[in-house]
């Protein structure tokens, strides 16, 4: 549906030429910005429903009373079963940071989430074969695992936005709400979004926009001819921060991934860059700063990148 409106709203209303880099761009543009804005409106007031049925101090008493590796299990396991894209994890994880869940296990949850599900699982293993589709489920789960106790070893608590930690009358609603019919539910659900994508919807436009810029006018031709030297060391970090502008999930950016892989860019180098497109988009950081202050943006991201360069070497080392 998103795709057929940016096909009308590039090609028919403004006339652009599907060949043209501009109307690559703006199909891009359009397409991902309603698909986003839609998830996130969803995804944020599921999330404020589910709020208001279950507090977020029934949360916190589930989570505390568990050992922190297993608390970190079940949020990448959530992660990897939930169909997110990057961007659309930010609600889930706003939501974990306001029911006081800690945020190296929320974090686990921000990294797996939009690397592995199972749709593209199942697409890796029927067009790369299951030992591709395992090798990078297991490379995903591993990156959310110690990247997360990483992330955890800065503190970045300390980070984390005001506006998130205050949320004493929030709070306050969310319990009223808990003790209230569907109708104060839903109050309070939609004012979740309406708080949430206010504060960041400029953020989603401009990282949309730069990605729709590199996606429409960075032809693929280029990136497999640059990145397709496997003996070059600097050719899969240059495939990690080209992959970073651009925006997708993990499903989508799959067939670009086989087609990669077809004119010869290594196998890790492939999925390092699907890596970083899917768990470490611009769209995605721009959003998270509305959650997090850079101190926190930097390390999350640095952290990413260091794992995502060192899977590349090992998988083009086995490969």
């Amino acid at each position: 549906m998103f795709e057929q409106i940016g096909n009308w709203a590039s090609f028919d209303l403004l006339g652009l030429s599907l060949q043209s880099h501009l109307g690559a761009a703006v199909q891009f543009f359009v397409m991902d910005t309603l698909k986003i804005f839609f998830l996130l409106v969803v995804i944020i007031y599921a999330m404020g429903l589910l709020r208001a049925i279950v507090s977020t101090e029934k949360v916190r008493e589930i989570v505390a009373g568990r050992p922190k590796w297993q608390a970190r299990s079940l949020a990448i396991t959530l992660g990897s079963v939930t169909p997110f894209c990057s961007c659309s994890s930010v609600p889930l994880f706003i939501g974990f940071v306001e029911a006081r869940i800690p945020l190296g296990v929320t974090f686990a949850f921000l990294i797996a989430s939009p690397m592995i599900n199972e749709v593209a699982v199942i697409l890796l293993a029927t067009l790369l074969g299951w030992e591709v589709a395992l090798l990078y489920v297991a490379a995903g789960i591993t990156v959310a695992y110690i990247g997360s106790i990483v992330i955890e070893c800065f503190k970045p608590e300390r980070w984390v936005e005001s506006y998130v930690w205050d949320i004493k009358m929030r709070q306050q609603q969310e319990e009223e709400a808990c003790e209230s019919g569907f109708s104060m539910r839903h109050e309070f659900a939609w004012n979740e979004v309406k708080v949430i994508v206010k504060r960041i919807w400029h953020w989603i436009l401009i990282g949309v926009a730069l990605g729709a810029a590199f996606h429409g006018f960075v032809p693929e031709a280029w990136v497999s001819t640059y990145l397709g030297d496997a003996s070059s060391w600097w050719s899969v970090p240059a495939a990690v921060l080209v992959g970073v502008p651009l925006y997708s999930n993990a499903t989508g950016i799959i067939p670009f991934i086989e087609a990669m892989l077809s004119k010869g860019v290594p196998l890790g180098t492939s999925l390092a860059f699907m890596m970083s497109i899917a768990a470490l988009s611009l769209p995605e950081l721009l959003i998270l700063r509305k959650v997090i202050r850079w101190p926190a943006l930097a390390i999350f991201a640095a952290v990413l990148a260091i794992a995502f360069v060192l899977v590349g070497y090992l998988f083009n080392f086995l490969h």
